[in-house]
């Protein structure tokens, strides 16, 4: 195998493809990229058996076709520190690489590219379709909602429901419920999936902010995206997922119209004091068309007022203000529309019109 590429589009593959490979595992092999090369050019595939990613096609000066799997984190570690426009990568027989660069050159072992494990292959009929920039901003909008453990699988990934032209996405940890909604472009049928948090999260590091498509195509066990040339191959999460639209309830006895940036920036200041937001929260009182918000720890005590429009009966209600600030700071919206019941009922935070996002946030008992 033998081939001459430019560095930066050698560096651009292996930083997508680097969000596949294992960290933690027995198999040594799962820690290395697989370099496919071919007449046009060469890819990258990473494999962890729980994500895989491979790249489209990349640019070369081929000479000698052939695969090598080599270790990620020294490939990577070389070939951006390699001062030059152009770089050569070789293999014999024995799976020794060579790679050069200007005056530079380094030699290290690689193993056999037979042996590494092959992405699960998609049959790619009927594919959802939406823009890259609209999934990734859904991505960012729910992730945060995703439980941080294991002790309830499901719930570590995210619920995509697509139906009617439309597609959710719901995360839950347990303590709150993230949702975003979209349009897509059906050409199967209505479908329901949980894909992993990891998948996701890695997903939003790769897509484009502009109006390229990505393409997903959804089998029983597995998901696949392709955008860009790149292709993501993820396992899917087993379980019932909880029935969040329940929740949603849109009765109120406490309604709040408050802008958003001044409700951030008040709960940020009153949560400075608090080293555990979870031990201490932050007390809201609603009324009068103010929203207080109080905080009183071993350090000191903030107090914060926001003047917003209020409807019903006054309240007073505690909350981990962290929650209630993940929710707010991803909201584009100038102004939005709180909905409480009582103190021990949750918060339900939505836009003034439509229903593209909605938010769910339990109290903490003061």
């Amino acid at each position: 195998m033998k081939f001459t590429c430019n560095r930066d589009s050698l560096i651009n593959g292996i930083n997508i493809v680097s969000k596949a490979v294992s960290n933690r595992t027995t198999l040594p092999i799962l820690q290395c990229i697989l370099i496919k090369v071919a007449n046009e050019g060469f890819k990258l595939i990473a494999n962890d058996l729980e994500i895989g990613i491979e790249t489209g096609t990349i640019d070369a000066d081929v000479e000698i076709e052939g695969t090598v799997a080599v270790e990620a984190k020294i490939f990577s570690d070389i070939v951006k520190k390699l001062n030059g426009s152009e770089i050569m990568v070789s293999c014999d027989i024995k799976n020794a690489i060579t790679i050069s660069c200007g005056m530079s050159k380094y030699n290290i072992m690689g193993q056999n590219g037979d042996e590494f494990p092959e992405i699960t292959k998609i049959e790619q009929n009927n594919p959802y379709t939406l823009k890259q920039k609209v999934f990734k901003d859904m991505i960012n909008k729910t992730i945060f909602s995703i439980a941080p453990d294991e002790s309830k699988p499901v719930l570590t990934g995210e619920l995509v429901e697509i139906n009617d032209s439309d597609i959710n996405m719901v995360a839950v940890d347990g303590y709150r419920i993230s949702y975003k909604k979209a349009s897509i472009d059906i050409s199967g049928d209505s479908n329901k999936v949980i894909i992993p948090g990891k998948t996701l999260r890695e997903i939003s590091r790769i897509l484009g902010d502009g109006d390229e498509i990505v393409s997903i195509y959804i089998t029983e066990n597995h998901i696949s995206f392709e955008f860009n040339g790149n292709i993501v191959v993820s396992r899917l999460l087993e379980g019932e997922f909880i029935k969040y639209e329940q929740t949603f309830s849109q009765g109120f006895k406490t309604k709040v119209v408050a802008k958003t940036s001044e409700l951030v920036s008040c709960l940020e200041r009153a949560s400075l004091i608090s080293r555990d937001a979870r031990k201490v929260p932050v007390k809201i009182e609603i009324k009068d068309n103010k929203f207080i918000i109080d905080s009183s720890t071993e350090v000191g005590s903030a107090h914060e007022e926001a003047f917003v429009e209020t409807e019903g009966e006054n309240l007073n209600i505690a909350f981990n203000p962290k929650y209630l600030i993940d929710a707010l700071k991803v909201i584009e919206d100038d102004e939005i529309c709180l909905l409480f019941n009582s103190s021990l009922s949750p918060c339900i935070i939505k836009p003034l019109e439509g229903d593209g996002y909605k938010y769910l946030v339990l109290p903490l008992r003061m």
